[in-house]
């Protein structure tokens, strides 16, 4: 048996950014956040039907322990520094995912007056998932999206 040009079939090579990635991909962990009737939609997709544990996405009641929140339903003036408050609680890197037409730009509830026309006023989103109720299955397309931009990341090459 020749050491040059064999390996080991178990012998796997990447590098530590596509790891890492990996890892954090494979293991979101989302804030519980429902608000109105999306809520019920969110509790949906994490149940047996949609089963979202199969993508590795696990809720989390609080925000330390979370790298991803699904604002789920309307967003009040009044909740909006409870948002902004739990969004500046979670670690680094973070992802937001706005659920719904109220929580995108105010949905049906847009002419009232304590109601916010849109989440991203007060925090920075990163995927939008749209619907009045959105079905659980957009909310699992936007969990796989939110997965493939962690995948696309580079955190530890040089910035040349």
């Amino acid at each position: 048996m020749s050491l040059y040009n064999e390996l080991p079939s178990t012998f796997v090579t990447t590098n530590v950014d596509k790891l890492i990635n990996w890892g954090r991909a494979s293991s979101l962990w989302y804030l519980l956040f429902g608000l109105a009737c999306c809520g019920i939609e969110l509790m949906q997709t994490g149940g047996p039907r949609a089963d979202l544990d199969r993508f590795g996405s696990v809720p989390r009641a609080t925000p330390r322990q979370s790298d991803l929140m699904i604002v789920a339903g309307t967003v009040t003036l009044k909740m909006a520094s409870r948002v902004k408050l739990l969004y500046e609680q979670m670690p680094h890197p973070k992802y937001v995912i706005s659920m719904g037409s109220c929580s995108n730009c105010g949905g049906l509830f847009d002419l009232g007056y304590s109601v916010l026309r849109g989440v991203d006023k007060v925090i920075p989103v990163d995927l939008y998932v749209p619907g009045c109720p959105p079905r659980p299955e957009a909310l699992t397309e936007g969990i796989i999206e939110v997965q493939d931009k962690i995948h696309r990341e580079r955190y530890l090459a040089r910035n040349n």
